[in-house]
């Protein structure tokens, strides 16, 4: 049954632009060019290309959302329980679309990728991104992809604030939105950890003032309790105590050796990061992040930056995520709701966490399947040149 609904092996696609003299145009007013974007697509994309739904990863996502690379891969894309035949995302009906975004190190442009002006990694003379920067970019692939306007653009932690700057840079392209255990601006709790795991990267010895590349030595103790920091914020207090309880795994007084279950996870979970991720690439996404504050577009104001927005949106929050806390979450639906918005609103229980969006499959499928079905049912009733 799984087989049947999975999306099967699936050819990650490459598209560059802002090939010089037109380079994109960074928020930071510097220029960055060419621009390549590693991209999926899922399903077929009909003939008034109106069923393509974008899906926006987090922080150490990338483009390979479902199915299998390779008939070796081991798992599958990082959200294939929601992408497939008959699944929330069904791509007998939708055209799915995910990027990794730029800054990101799986094969969109970033700081490990080659300058061409010197013919190395770019390293730290990577320009300093935000998330507008990201989105900039994914307009980029839309239209090369021929596609006026999105059905749907989804996403949760950062994928979710993408969406919201999706609806707010281009207004007219997003017909519906749906940000999931997201923010419309990190509080100071979630930019210090972000500081923090920027901190143990930066004072690895091997970090080298982010020229490692030359040197083969990575900054991989630095990178691991990046992680490791990270993933605690991912989980709550309910679902550790759960998983882990106080397991020991090491004979009392043996030490400072690895004696707790949840300690061995944390380092299984650092060691693994370091061998699929670039330790820069974390420093420039969670600087966007940090950067990232909605209210700005309206002047200082989330309910003047949301006052454009033409999407229908289903906003998902989580009951122990405290990370992204569900007061976030109304923070957003209140601004759309002053402004007299289209928005639903549902607070998911749930001890999973931050992870929740990732893990609660069944609550989310039902969700998001209900909101496209009733959303896409009201399209079809409505004025057309409402968009």
């Amino acid at each position: 049954m799984e087989a049947e609904r999975s999306v099967g092996i699936v050819e990650t696609k490459y598209f560059t632009f802002a090939e010089p003299p037109n380079e994109m145009v960074l928020d930071s007013g510097k220029k960055l060019g060419p621009i390549t974007l590693a991209y999926e697509t899922y399903g077929e994309l009909n003939e008034d290309k109106s069923n393509a739904i974008l899906i926006l990863h987090a922080l150490t996502g990338d483009a390979h959302v479902a199915g299998y690379n390779s008939p070796d891969d081991r798992k599958p894309g990082w959200w294939d329980s929601m992408v497939g035949p008959g699944k929330a995302f069904d791509t007998t009906k939708y055209f799915v679309i995910c990027s990794n975004i730029i800054g990101g190190c799986k094969g969109s442009t970033g700081p490990s990728s080659i300058n061409p002006e010197t013919g190395q990694p770019y390293a730290l003379s990577f320009p300093i991104i935000t998330v507008r920067d990201m989105v900039r970019a994914q307009k980029h692939l839309i239209d090369h992809l021929g596609i006026e306007k999105l059905l749907c653009v989804v996403g949760g932690s950062l994928g979710g604030i993408q969406v919201l700057q999706w609806v707010v840079t281009y207004p007219d392209v997003v017909r519906l939105a749906i940000p999931i255990a997201t923010t419309a601006q990190l509080n100071s709790q979630a930019i210090a950890f972000d500081a923090v795991g920027r901190y143990a990267i930066m004072t690895d010895p091997n970090w080298n003032n982010g020229d490692y590349y030359s040197t083969g030595n990575v900054p991989a103790h630095g990178l691991a309790t990046a992680r490791m920091i990270g993933h605690i914020t991912y989980m709550s207090d309910k679902s550790m105590h759960r998983k882990f309880g106080r397991e020991r795994i090491g004979e009392p007084g043996s030490g400072f050796n690895i004696d707790f279950q949840v300690e061995n996870y944390l380092n299984y979970r650092g060691d693994s990061f370091v061998k699929r991720f670039d330790a820069n690439s974390y420093l420039y996404i969670t600087k966007a992040m940090d950067y990232f504050d909605l209210a700005q577009d309206g002047g200082g104001s989330l309910q003047k930056a949301l006052a454009n927005v033409k999407a229908r949106f289903l906003v998902v929050s989580f009951t122990s995520d405290w990370l992204f806390p569900p007061y976030q979450s109304k923070e957003i639906v209140s601004a759309l709701r002053r402004n007299n918005k289209d928005v639903s609103y549902a607070e998911i229980k749930s001890d999973y966490g931050h992870d929740a969006f990732l893990l609660e499959v069944e609550a989310l499928s039902r969700l998001i399947s209900n909101f496209l079905q009733y959303a896409g049912y009201a399209e079809e009733c409505a004025d057309a040149s409402v968009f």
